[in-house]
């Protein structure tokens, strides 16, 4: 009898697997592995900082200037490695490239954990920045590339929910594991992901481009499932692919390539505009400076969770509410946080001193401890958590999916890694000034700008963002040509 039940079981199991979406999953699974990396890499400094501003090791000891180069050189290297991906992804393919950013991160999570002085660790993150640049470029593309239209938005918020559960998993860590343990785990998930990728196939797009058609076809079957009817969508790829012919630099001046390049790249500006990236990497610091209710390093942890559960929230909304609902909700509730942030932080008196720093007098503890009963020292905890789960709910996920959804084809590998080099160097420019500014003129300046920015934000998404649920590649690329109508017609 039992062993008619585990027959049972294993029948359906094997059933499952064969005919639904599952290895689909494993094949986004396996790649956004790279995206959980990226996301603890990113804001491995917002533990590390306060232990390294009082380390017993003068070798290791920053001050504001070296720490303002660990929290922003991370997004320099992300830029170089999406700039790289440019080239990767259509010389190599969209798979390998993620696979090839398994070595700087391994590398650099290594240097970090045996770092002996300053420059190792600065070098570490660089390395590990170039990783996450790779990843950022490649990922939603292949993701995009191998995903059906009815799966394609809940999967391409993917990358941002592994991203925002590795920057928890950090978070979490960084409670009770010394900064030197936190790069080793790291290096975890960047060689799961090297060993899982080799199992899964490459784009059937990309392959189809390189005139691997059996390959292509293959690589479909395995991710419909062969009961699937795959030779449908596999001739209306290689119809669509067929039709576009080799990229020249002068399609870059007709609305097909360029509309759809330019929204991207100033969606991916604007994303970072809003002070995302020095918010998370400066988390503990920030809290620091405003005097919250609770000690730094569990409003950070607060916070991640809180960020986690948004993108799994707009991830089960993306294929429902649409893209640009989101945008809308999303850019709405960062202006609320931004703006309330600016309120609070220009009226409130906030502790004097280095933003960095972590050992406090004796009378400003004896302060925070009379404050701890007054209520409006949670309106930075609630701000933040507010303009957090604003960003995952929209600007977060969906720029990473519009830009694998809209760029055309011919171009995406290299329109991708252009889109991440402007990403991150906009973001090291704003996390290497933002320690300055605040040092200098206080939170609320800061603060004021990115609440600017969200305006910003919504006005251009009401006028230049098309909505793209439930449309396949085609048709986006039909809408772009046409310039009106998503509808391909058959001819």
């Amino acid at each position: 009898m039992l062993f008619k039940i585990k027959e049972v079981v294993y029948s359906y199991y094997f059933l499952f697997f064969i005919h639904s979406n599952a290895r689909l999953y494993l094949a986004v699974f396996s790649a956004v592995l790279g995206n959980f990396n990226f996301g603890y890499a990113l804001v491995y400094p917002s533990p590390v900082i306060p232990q390294l501003k009082n380390s017993d090791n003068p070798q290791l000891r920053m001050d504001t200037e070296q720490i303002a180069w660990f929290g922003s050189i991370f997004t320099l290297g992300a830029a170089a490695g999406g700039l790289g991906a440019m080239l990767l992804n259509d010389l190599i393919g969209r798979k390998l490239s993620i696979m090839v950013s398994a070595v700087p991160s391994t590398v650099g999570y290594i240097v970090m954990g045996g770092a002996q002085a300053t420059w190792m660790l600065h070098l570490g993150r660089f390395l590990t920045g170039i990783a996450g640049g790779m990843t950022a470029a490649s990922i939603p593309v292949y993701i995009s590339e191998i995903s059906h239209p009815k799966v394609r938005g809940a999967l391409g918020s993917c990358p941002q929910i592994t991203a925002v559960f590795g920057a928890l998993s950090l978070y979490a860590l960084g409670l009770v594991v010394p900064w030197q343990w936190l790069a080793v785990v790291g290096e975890i998930p960047a060689l799961l992901m090297l060993l899982l990728l080799c199992f899964m196939p490459n784009s059937p797009r990309y392959l189809i481009i390189c005139g691997k058609q059996e390959q292509a076809c293959k690589a479909l079957e395995f991710l419909r499932g062969p009961d699937s009817d795959f030779m449908t969508e596999y001739n209306r790829i290689e119809l669509s692919i067929s039709s576009q012919g080799r990229i020249r630099w002068s399609d870059l001046t007709t609305p097909f390539y360029y509309k759809p390049i330019l929204i991207s790249i100033v969606m991916r500006f604007l994303q970072q505009m809003t002070g995302i990236t020095p918010i998370l990497v400066y988390l503990e610091p920030i809290f620091h400076k405003t005097d919250v209710f609770l000690e730094p390093k569990y409003d950070a942890a607060l916070v991640g969770a809180i960020r986690l559960l948004s993108v799994v929230i707009a991830a089960s909304l993306m294929d429902k509410a649409g893209r640009k609902a989101l945008l809308y909700t999303s850019g709405f509730l960062m202006f609320l946080a931004t703006l309330t942030m600016n309120m609070y932080s220009h009226t409130t008196p906030c502790p004097s001193g280095n933003v960095t720093g972590t050992v406090l007098p004796t009378d400003l503890i004896a302060q925070q401890g009379e404050a701890a009963f007054n209520t409006i020292t949670l309106i930075p905890l609630i701000s933040t958590m507010v303009f957090i789960f604003g960003y995952a709910l929209g600007w977060g996920p969906i720029t990473w999916l519009l830009m694998s959804e809209i760029l055309p084809l011919g171009a995406r590998g290299v329109a991708s890694g252009l889109c991440v080099g402007v990403s991150w160097l906009t973001a090291f420019v704003l996390s290497h000034v933002f320690i300055h500014v605040v040092e200098t003129y206080g939170l609320f300046v800061p603060f004021l700008f990115f609440s600017v920015v969200c305006v910003v934000n919504i006005i251009f998404t009401a006028v230049c963002v098309p909505e793209t649920r439930n449309r396949s590649l085609e048709e986006i690329e039909n809408y772009f040509r046409t310039g009106r109508s998503f509808t391909i017609i058959d001819t």
